[in-house]
């Protein structure tokens, strides 16, 4: 059979100057990539020219080393802006490109340097990327869930549209990125990648449960939201069969009646003490929000992301933020349009 056609997608691990961090996400993907090699070529893209990351990369057979090296020095356009998110955005371009256009890849995961993945890693992306073929308004898949923390997740088995780009260990493809290539930024990527004039009303596919879990505690954003909303992070452990997993419920037209469905049998919950009045509750909740610093009163009092970026909320679906509070309850914050938008009547 064709090799090609044999392939889901190229892996590339985003790297730089972390030796160590690079080392523990290159054993952890070769602990389950060894076994698909063939349907997922490993590249690692080094930006810039740090002699331990490029040693440690080169002794590995199993994968394809890239070095990303600027022509000239970068500019940051405003004063006191990092120049790493800059060279980040850079790196991001010349990477796809070559493996898009040059290596000429249908799909690409994109993997960074301080990131473990979950031993149904691979399946779940195969049964994603046969879901994005059937799909076009899926602009990627994401292994992540902003709010995948320990103490909102529950089932490994579900996945969720979302308006959020969440990122971090996501795929891509081709037809995507030749539309992304010619305008990328110059910084902060993943946030552009979250404005409407560049996802223009397509969705994410995420996870209830990580299938990457993110332990770069240091790194280009300091350490920023480490401890309260990464090192909680719940990777998921099992093995999932996606093979055998129907997954139709994520098409576009499907899903808006699925998941009106589970939000109409959700219990509503009024008033202040949104949290105590959860508790005591059997079955699903859904707690109304007027507007956007409404959401972010209510969000801290369960511990959830309370950031927005262009009108959404970070995991959000029709404005629907949806958690589990405590496991397996879950709880929907629900939007002043939501319903509306779903096609919800009589509520």
């Amino acid at each position: 059979m064709d090799k090609v056609q044999t392939q889901v997608a190229a892996v590339v691990i985003m790297a730089c100057n972390r030796a160590d961090y690079f080392e523990r996400t290159i054993k952890s993907v070769l602990k389950y990539q060894n076994a698909v090699a063939s349907k997922y070529p490993l590249f690692v893209s080094q930006d810039g020219s740090d002699p331990q990351v490029r040693k440690k990369a080169l002794s590995y057979d199993q994968l394809t080393y890239m070095q990303h090296l600027d022509s000239k020095p970068v500019q940051t356009e405003r004063p006191g802006e990092l120049i790493a998110y800059y060279k980040i955005a850079s790196h991001y371009k010349w990477a796809l490109d070559e493996l898009f256009y040059k290596h000429k890849f249908s799909r690409v995961i994109i993997l960074e340097d301080d990131m473990e993945i979950a031993p149904d890693f691979f399946d779940y992306f195969e049964a994603a990327a046969a879901l994005m073929e059937k799909d076009k308004t899926i602009m990627a898949v994401s292994s992540w869930n902003d709010n995948g923390l320990k103490q909102f997740v529950h089932d490994p088995e579900i996945l969720y549209r979302s308006d959020f780009f969440p990122g971090l260990g996501w795929m891509l493809t081709k037809s995507t990125w030749n539309e992304l290539s010619p305008k990328w930024p110059k910084a902060y990527w993943d946030d552009w990648l979250r404005l409407q004039e560049n996802h223009k009303g397509r969705q994410f596919i995420r996870p209830e449960v990580c299938r990457t879990y993110n332990f770069g505690e240091h790194g280009s954003s300091l350490g920023q939201f480490f401890r309260e909303y990464l090192e909680p992070i719940k990777l998921n452990d099992v093995q999932v069969d996606w093979k055998s997993k129907d997954l139709s419920y994520l098409m576009e037209d499907e899903y808006i009646r699925h998941f009106a469905a589970i939000l109409k049998n959700a219990k509503p919950i009024y008033g202040a003490d949104a949290v105590l009045k959860a508790s005591n509750v059997q079955g699903d909740v859904r707690v109304q929000y007027k507007d956007q610093p409404d959401f972010e009163r209510i969000a801290p009092q369960f511990g959830v992301f309370q950031e927005w970026k262009d009108g959404v909320p970070r995991t959000a679906y029709k404005g629907v933020v949806v958690f589990r509070y405590p496991p397996p309850r879950r709880v929907f914050l629900v939007g002043p349009k939501s319903f509306e938008l779903l096609g919800i009547k009589g509520v």
